[in-house]
Parts: structure tokens; C-alpha cells; sequence
């Protein structure tokens, strides 16, 4: 069997979708979505921000093996990066201001860096301001996390 034209993957599952699904997903959502991925994004998860989805779409359009809400036997990350050993959390303002949400993210950071994880935090207002960039430096700081980990073997 040929095929003739570009084979597409879904950025999410990852399943194959033909040259029509993908040209109205990326149109409509700048993501390549097939079309249960398109609902879900369409009607996102309660649990999840619409920034740590768009974040976490934009860092698999970039090639990162990104997890979206991988639980790490203490809560559920917004984000979790296993082969950099990061795991990276969307702030929204509550965060900052409310002391017990404080303590509880310390105390969340401290039970991952025992497993020898990073906990990189991101404000909302960042991504909603300037996700692209935002992205690039997260991308970078997971280069270099992979490389300090593969030198350490």
C-alpha cells in the first residue's frame, strides 16, 4: 500500500490522521489533533488549566516526551518530563498568595526532589503573555537536565 502525500500523527495519542483532519485541527487549534483528541481539547479536563494544556501541547510539538497529569505517587503533576527527571507545575494566582497552597507546593517539590526530580513552577500569566518563549526555555532547561543525567550514569 503507497501513500502518497505527508503521513500525520495526532500530538497527543499520537495515532495516524489524514491530510483533512489535519489541516482543519492545525487551523482551528494550531495543534495537529485527530478527532477524539479535538473533543478532548474542545472540552478540556476540569482537573487540568487551559495553560498547562497549551503548554504541555506546545513542549510535544517540540519533540518533549511530555505526560499530562501523571500522577507521581504523592499528587498529580500538571506536567511530568520522566527522561529529564522534571516535573513542571502551572501556577495560577492562588499559588502565591494563599499560605496553606504555599506550603503545600514546598512540601510537593520536597517529596519529588527526594526522587531526584525538578520541580519547575510557571506562572499563568508567563504562558498566557508569552508561551512560545516560555516553551523554548523549558526545552532548554530539559537539554540540559538530560545531559546532567546522562553524565552522572
Amino acid at each position: 500500500m503507497k501513500f502518497y502525500g505527508k503521513v500525520h500523527q495526532c500530538l497527543h495519542c499520537h495515532r495516524h490522521i489524514d491530510e483533512r483532519v489535519f489541516k482543519f485541527s492545525t487551523g482551528r487549534f494550531k495543534y495537529p489533533l485527530c478527532i477524539p483528541c479535538q473533543e478532548w481539547y474542545t472540552n478540556k479536563p476540569i482537573t487540568t488549566s487551559s495553560e498547562a494544556i497549551e503548554l504541555y501541547l506546545s513542549l510535544k510539538l517540540r519533540g518533549v516526551s511530555a505526560e499530562l497529569e501523571k500522577f507521581d505517587g504523592y499528587k498529580t503533576v500538571d506536567i511530568a518530563v520522566a527522561d529529564a527527571k522534571v516535573n513542571i507545575e502551572v501556577d495560577g494566582p492562588h499559588h502565591h498568595y494563599k499560605c496553606e497552597e504555599a506550603l503545600s507546593d514546598l512540601q510537593r517539590t520536597l517529596h519529588v526532589f527526594r526522587k531526584g526530580y525538578l520541580t519547575l513552577r510557571i506562572p499563568t500569566a508567563l504562558l498566557n503573555e508569552n508561551l512560545e518563549e516560555t516553551a523554548n526555555s523549558i526545552c532548554d532547561f530539559l537539554k540540559l537536565s538530560k545531559m546532567k543525567i546522562l553524565r552522572a550514569i
